[in-house]
């Protein structure tokens, strides 16, 4: 986050207004899609209520951020995605709570609080940070920009295999019952983040864009808060599961589009 945040201006934000209906539908995915994608899938594939509360943890967190290199990959718009991505970090705050309350409360107990609490130190604060620095320190931040994407890839890949190893003997008990949802939740919601704005007369660079931030979810995240705030331990390995299958599915995704040429049409209404 603190990686995301150096890179961001407030002028950034700005951008959003200007370009408003892409980030609309893009969290409308995000945060009602998703959600209910999760909790559909767990109960189709009768999962266990731990089970089904950590998918629907997975679908109510927002867009991580291996999703902007997997949109350069895929020809979409890489400055959309940055902006989606923050979009979505920074609702995530109130969402992610509300959501996982709203679906959840009466299944599992949830610690919404807990988790907004969560949300603002590990989400909020360093983007701050990282803005306040971008403007009042520059020259440092200039310097220590071309290796903070190297930092963070490294510190995800050591919450990703922390996450599966902590999850290792729950996962391998699960079984297929618990891959095949969880590669469904981000393949569909993936193929249907591209064809609704599709549908909505985006342009194809804008719908591979949206398609990849629906699909590509910041998992590790999702392990901390149910790691943190959900008692049943359960809740925690779909999250673990999700970690592996989201890169899988969103570099699936950037790797096909990236062989199919993009016609350069724009939005028609």
């Amino acid at each position: 986050m603190l990686s995301m945040g150096i890179t961001l201006t407030p002028d950034d934000f700005v951008r959003v207004s200007k370009e408003p209906g892409a980030v609309i539908i893009g969290f409308l995915l995000c945060y009602v899609l998703c959600p209910a994608l999760g909790f559909g899938l767990g109960k189709a594939f009768n999962l266990p209520l731990d089970l089904i509360a950590g998918l629907v943890l997975v679908g109510s967190i927002n867009g991580g951020q291996a999703s902007n290199l997997c949109t350069y990959i895929a020809k979409g718009d890489v400055a959309l995605s940055v902006l989606m991505t923050t979009v979505t970090t920074i609702a995530g705050i109130f969402m992610t709570p509300l959501l996982c309350k709203l679906i959840l409360g009466a299944v599992v107990p949830v610690d919404a609080v807990g988790i907004a609490k969560s949300c603002l130190q590990v989400v909020l604060a360093p983007i701050v940070v990282g803005m306040a620095a971008n403007k009042y320190l520059p020259k440092v931040v200039e310097k220590v920009l071309p290796v903070t994407p190297v930092i963070g890839v490294i510190s995800t890949c050591m919450l990703v295999a922390s996450a599966v190893a902590q999850c290792a003997p729950a996962i391998t008990s699960a079984g297929l019952n618990l891959q095949l949802p969880i590669m469904l939740l981000h393949l569909i919601s993936g193929l249907i983040g591209y064809w609704i704005p599709r549908w909505l007369n985006f342009t194809e660079t804008q719908s591979r864009t949206m398609a990849i931030e629906t699909a590509m979810k910041s998992s590790a995240f999702g392990f901390l808060l149910a790691k943190l705030h959900f008692k049943q331990y359960g809740t925690r390995v779909p999250s673990a599961v999700s970690v592996v299958w989201m890169a899988l599915v969103g570099a699936t995704l950037a790797v096909i589009w990236r062989f199919i040429p993009v016609q350069d049409e724009k939005k028609s209404s």
